[in-house]
C-alpha cells in the first residue's frame, strides 16, 4: 500500500468535525492519504511514517472545490454578445440558440477539446470535481453524444435536454417536451446521473419542467433545476417539490421560496451537523457576466438554507472556470464571509451532488486538495484574481502545478 504525507500545514481546511468552526480549520498539521484516501489528519508533530512526502511550506490546504454547475460541453464563441451586454443590452438567455448551432455542425473531437481544455483550466484553479450539462445540442443525437463526452471526463454529468426550446420547436413546445421525455431521454440517460430543466420564461414553464423532470425521475437520474434566474417564478418550489438536490440561480426568491428551501432541513455529516436536501446554489459568474442583481446569500443563510458557490461555466452568461474568482464575488456582492465561501465551494458543493466523499478532508474521504501560494483560505477573497493555486492532488495524486 503507497502512502503518501502531506506535511508542514499551516492552516487545514477539513470541513469536518475535530477543528476549529465551521470549516473545522486545524493548524500545524499534516495529513495521511493511502490508495487515494485519506487515512489520517492531525498535528504535524505525530504525524506517521509515509512512502513519500510532501511539505507543504506553512501554507494553507484546502480541499478541491466541487462545482456543481457547468455547461462544458459546446463549440462556437459569444464574446460579441457580452460585449453588447456591457453596453447596456439585457440579458434574456437568447443566445443559447446560437450555441446550440455551432454545437451541432461540431465534430467530437471539437467537443472533446473544449471539454479537456475547460476541465484542465479548472482543475489548475483548485476544482477537483465539476458537474457538466449537455443542453447545447437539442436534438436525440446531439444530446447523447454531449453526455458521453462529458462522461470521459466526470462522473457527475446533467441531461439538460430541457434548455431552450430549439428553433425548429418554437412552435410546437409541445411536440418538443414529447422527444425529450422520450427519445431523447432514452439516448441520454445511459450516460447521466443527473436530469435538469431551464425552468424560466423564455424556456420552459412550470407543467413542462415537472412533466421532463418526473420522466427522469422514472428512469433513475436525479433532479436538479435552473430556477429563479431572469424573475420572479415557480422553479424552486418545483424544485422542492420532486426532492431536487439543488435549484440554481435562486436570484429573485419570494420569502415563501426560501422558507421552501429551509422546510428541507435534515441532519447531515458536515461541521453544522444540518444541511438542507435541497440546496441553493448560487452562480455569481452569471451576475457578473450580465450585469443582473446579485443573489441574497445572506437571506438563505440566515433562513438555513444549505448554499453551494459554483462557476456556471458557459460560453454566453458565466464564461470563467474560476471557483476562486466565484469566491471573491461572493464575499464582496453576495454578502457571505469568506469562510461561508468556502465552504459553499466545497461541502456545499458536494451536498449540491449528494456527495459525501469529496469538499472535505477527513478520514474515508476522496484525498482530492489543493495547496496555496497562501498561508490561510482568506486570500481566496482578500485576493481576488491572484492565481494563489500552488499544487493540486486528486485521489492523493498530484495533477499540476501552476
Amino acid at each position: 500500500m503507497s502512502s503518501l504525507l502531506v506535511d508542514n500545514i499551516g492552516e487545514l481546511v477539513t470541513n469536518s468535525e475535530g477543528g476549529a468552526g465551521p470549516l473545522g480549520v486545524r493548524r500545524n498539521a499534516a495529513l495521511l492519504v493511502e490508495d487515494g484516501l485519506v487515512a489520517w489528519v492531525g498535528p504535524a508533530r505525530d504525524a506517521p511514517a509515509a512512502d513519500r512526502r510532501i511539505d507543504a511550506e506553512g501554507a494553507a490546504v484546502l480541499p478541491g472545490f466541487v462545482d456543481s454547475h457547468a455547461h462544458l460541453v459546446f463549440a462556437g464563441d459569444r464574446a460579441a454578445e457580452f460585449a453588447a451586454r456591457m453596453a447596456g443590452e439585457p440579458y434574456t438567455g437568447g443566445g443559447i440558440r446560437t450555441t446550440v448551432g455551432a454545437t451541432r455542425a461540431a465534430t467530437d473531437d471539437e467537443l472533446r477539446a473544449t471539454v479537456r481544455r475547460l476541465r484542465d483550466e479548472a482543475l489548475r484553479q483548485g476544482t477537483t470535481t465539476i458537474e457538466i450539462k449537455s443542453g447545447y445540442g437539442l436534438t436525440v443525437a446531439d444530446e447523447a453524444r454531449s453526455l458521453r463526452i462529458a462522461a470521459e471526463v466526470s462522473e457527475e454529468t446533467t441531461f439538460l435536454g430541457a434548455h431552450v426550446v430549439p428553433a425548429e420547436y418554437a412552435d410546437r413546445p409541445d411536440d418538443y417536451v414529447g422527444l425529450v421525455c422520450g427519445p431523447m431521454l432514452a439516448a441520454a440517460a445511459p450516460y447521466a446521473r443527473w436530469i435538469d430543466v431551464f425552468c424560466e420564461r423564455g424556456a420552459f414553464d412550470v407543467d413542462h419542467a415537472r412533466a421532463i423532470l418526473a420522466c427522469g425521475q422514472a428512469v433513475g437520474l436525479g433532479v436538479r433545476v435552473h430556477a429563479n434566474q431572469l424573475g420572479p417564478g415557480p422553479g424552486v418550489q418545483l424544485g422542492v417539490e420532486l426532492g431536487a438536490a439543488s435549484v440554481d440561480h435562486c436570484t429573485h426568491l419570494t420569502d415563501a421560496d426560501v422558507d421552501a428551501l429551509a422546510s428541507t432541513r435534515i441532519d447531515c455529516m458536515c461541521a453544522e451537523g444540518q444541511h438542507t436536501a435541497t440546496v441553493a446554489t448560487l452562480l455569481p459568474g452569471a451576475e457578473f457576466s450580465t450585469r443582473s442583481p446579485y443573489p441574497d446569500a445572506r437571506r438563505l443563510l440566515d433562513a438555513g438554507v444549505t448554499v453551494a458557490l459554483a462557476t456556471d461555466c458557459n460560453p454566453g452568461s458565466s464564461y470563467t472556470s474560476s471557483m476562486p474568482f466565484c469566491i471573491a464575488l461572493a464575499v464582496r456582492e453576495m454578502r457571505m464571509t469568506p469562510a461561508e465561501a468556502v465552504w459553499a465551494a466545497t461541502a456545499g458543493g458536494a451536498a449540491a451532488l449528494r456527495r459525501t466523499d469529496v469538499g472535505r478532508l477527513a478520514r474515508g474521504a476522496r484525498a482530492d486538495l489543493m495547496i496555496l501560494d497562501a498561508p490561510s483560505y482568506l486570500h481566496l477573497a482578500y485576493r481576488p484574481g491572484v492565481p494563489l493555486i500552488r499544487q493540486v492532488l486528486c485521489n492523493g495524486v498530484p495533477q499540476c502545478r501552476p
